[in-house]
């Protein structure tokens, strides 16, 4: 195994640390307190350098396989089948938008296992400057050399003062982090013992290669060293982003709708308050004086000063702020508990019988009037033959036990600029079809004209009129009446996964 690469990134140093918080090691494996007898350094390396040695031999395995110029093995074969029943399919639905060629995207390829392992070791040889940057900010900010963190601060200071030398950073790094460097290597100082002079010549050809980056080789040191700080990478991102969730989601997510309504109030005033008094605030010294306090923070004198401080009169003090928080919150944040209430409608229809006897026909979403779309087209009115089957939408229930007869039929009449009808003003409020002249009185529906308008001559239908029982009025009436029910819903409880069900059949739907 080679020790490492020349002229290639890796972390030799100190591995890159774990971000651990609390108590809890995550990383640890079942206790074995239990047992008396904790297991000692030399069996922890005994476990490691055994785990160690099976995986190069696997992995070597692998490697050879994946170099080879022959054909995937039948086992290679057989295990992609497999990840790909297992795996599920991507839905094409979500992703069409990024595959059009005008988006400027190319189509990824599908998950595939010997793809996925030899990405995986490209990645891993190449990843290693960013641990090495990792290392070297977290040395800086560490104070391991104080001159290298009192030259970062003068160097913030002076871009906080005067934020245009921002701009003057990334040309100060490429001359100082590439080219210089670059230049150094390819025209070395000549060797102490030649010359008695110190001073650095930069005159000459040049007397050595480029320096190149290359990528660490498999198998080696420092491509162990890359998976190792890789692993803890992971394991920070982990548990960064569970404490963040942890942080976060109670005050926002309205799992505690007084807290979050607390929340919401003050960043709503924040907002406010910052259009109005954004330019009074002097940002150069409040971002001064935050980098100077989080980078001081960092040396561990003042980190254990910090520490005896928020133990001694911070931790004390938590609980009484907390509890006052928590009664201001109590008293002035007053929720609307009610569920929200909506009027929903039925109609009740009813069709005349040869026998001159009302028959209940439907109770149907629609009044089903003689110039709707149903009517017109000749078709049934839709609905269900009895009350009980009435459900109410989707995501709301009944909020009343009854339904209540609309004795005002007028007004949806109005609202619908219904036609054609007549309106009972006493009694059960029927709305009656009005028979008129060329239409057949042995069908329900409305005849049409055709053949370019040759046919039966139809007269435009009257709008609405008040009726009554008499005899003239009923012989006047069509052969459907309807009457409007209402009742009162409201909003009921949905789980996480019937709102899933419900926004996909929502999204194939709509596709």
């Amino acid at each position: 195994m080679d020790d490492f690469t020349e002229n290639s990134f890796a972390n030799r140093g100190s591995p890159v640390p774990v971000i651990a918080f609390g108590d809890k090691n995550y990383l640890d494996g079942p206790d074995d307190s239990d047992n008396g007898t904790p297991p000692s350094d030399q069996t922890r390396g005994g476990v490691f350098k055994k785990h160690a040695a099976n995986f190069k031999d696997s992995f070597a395995k692998g490697h050879r396989r994946s170099t080879s110029g022959s054909s995937f093995s039948m086992q290679d074969r057989l295990l992609e089948r497999l990840l790909q029943q297992v795996i599920p399919s991507e839905d094409p639905s979500s992703s069409k938008d990024y595959d059009s060629p005008s988006a400027g995207h190319t189509v990824a390829p599908p998950f595939n296992l010997t793809t996925m392992s030899a990405n995986f070791r490209r990645f891993n040889s190449r990843i290693g400057v960013v641990f090495v940057f990792q290392v070297k900010v977290a040395r800086l900010l560490s104070w391991r050399k104080w001159s290298h963190t009192l030259s970062l601060l003068a160097v913030y200071t002076f871009i906080c003062l005067d934020p245009y030398l921002i701009f003057v950073v990334p040309f100060l790094g490429i001359l100082l982090a590439l080219l210089i460097p670059s230049f150094i290597t390819r025209h070395p100082a000549a060797p102490t013992t030649v010359s008695t002079s110190f001073q650095y010549s930069p005159t000459g050809p040049p007397l050595a290669p480029a320096p190149t980056v290359k990528p660490v080789k498999e198998l080696s040191r420092d491509f162990f060293r890359n998976m190792r700080d890789l692993q803890n990478s992971m394991e920070d991102f982990s548990r960064v982003h569970d404490q963040l969730i942890a942080l976060l989601n109670p005050p926002t997510n309205f799992s505690d709708e007084p807290l979050s309504s607390t929340v919401f109030l003050f960043s709503f005033i924040a907002t406010c308050f910052m259009f109005v008094a954004s330019h009074l605030i002097p940002w150069r010294f409040l971002f001064l004086g935050m980098g100077w306090a989080v980078i001081c923070g960092g040396h561990p004198a003042i980190q254990t000063q910090m520490q005896n401080t928020h133990k001694e009169h911070v931790v004390p003090h938590e609980e009484q702020a907390k509890s006052w928080l928590d009664n201001w919150i109590a008293q002035d944040i007053i929720l609307d508990s009610a569920p929200e209430t909506r009027e929903v409608e039925i109609f009740e229809l009813q069709r005349l019988s040869s026998t001159g006897e009302w028959e209940s026909w439907v109770f149907s979403p629609s009044p089903y009037d003689p110039l709707s779309a149903a009517r017109i087209r000749s078709d049934r009115p839709q609905g269900t033959r009895f009350f009980e089957d009435v459900q109410p939408p989707e995501g709301w229930e009944w909020s009343e036990k009854k339904w209540a007869l609309d004795l005002w039929s007028r007004e949806w009449v109005e609202e619908r600029i219904i036609t054609g009808v007549e309106i009972e003003t006493e009694g059960e409020r029927w709305v009656y079809d009005i028979r008129y002249e060329g239409a057949n009185e042995t069908s329900p529906e409305i005849e049409t004209p055709t053949n370019g308008g040759k046919g039966i001559k139809m007269h435009s239908l009257p709008s609405w009129e008040e009726g009554s029982d008499a005899e003239a009025d009923r012989g006047r009436r069509g052969q459907w009446r309807r009457r409007r029910w209402v009742r009162v819903v409201k909003r009921k409880w949905q789980d996480k996964a019937h709102r899933y069900s419900h926004h996909q059949h929502h999204h194939d739907t709509k596709s």
